[in-house]
């Protein structure tokens, strides 16, 4: 029944890794610069199935990376289930990175990036260096990508280099 209510910023989400463990990511904004999709921070500690949490203190956890998303489609298919709302997001100051040449097999290292932060434009800046190499990947990632990353550390899918 939780995959059916209305989805509002701080809503927690769990993902089963394995028989054993679970992981956790928070809903923190809608960015209309990327086809109005969610925005998720995913936390780096994994938990027992059937461990009690302290949600506020979970959202003070360490965050292993942020992504974008469409929830409801991710609670649809079963990847993640709604346990709770903890509207304290904190300060989010993440950076995203896309290049045009993404969906391109034959380039192997793009020179064609733009960034962005949250609902601000994107800045073409061709060749990605500095602090930008450490940008999320801004596209918008499918539910089982996102449990893949959660589960091992990278992305299931082809991303050009820089």
């Amino acid at each position: 029944m939780a995959n059916r209510s209305r989805t509002r910023i701080g809503d927690i989400f769990c993902v089963k890794i394995d028989g054993k463990r679970v992981r956790y990511f928070q809903y923190v904004a809608d960015d209309l610069t990327q086809l109005n999709s969610q925005v998720i921070r995913v936390f780096k500690k994994s938990f027992r199935i059937a461990e009690r949490l302290d949600w506020r203190q979970l959202v003070n956890g360490e965050v292993e990376f942020y992504a974008h998303v469409f929830l409801k489609i991710g609670s649809k298919l079963r990847y993640w289930e709604k346990i709770a709302n903890v509207p304290e997001i904190g300060k989010m100051e993440v950076l995203f990175r896309n290049s045009e040449d993404y969906g391109n097999p034959n380039i192997k290292i793009s020179e064609n990036w733009h960034v962005w932060k949250i609902n601000e434009p994107f800045v073409k800046v061709g060749r990605l260096g500095g602090g930008n190499r450490r940008a999320e990947i801004g596209v918008v990632i499918a539910p089982d990508s996102i449990v893949h990353r959660m589960k091992v550390g990278d992305y299931d899918f082809v991303y050009p280099g820089y």
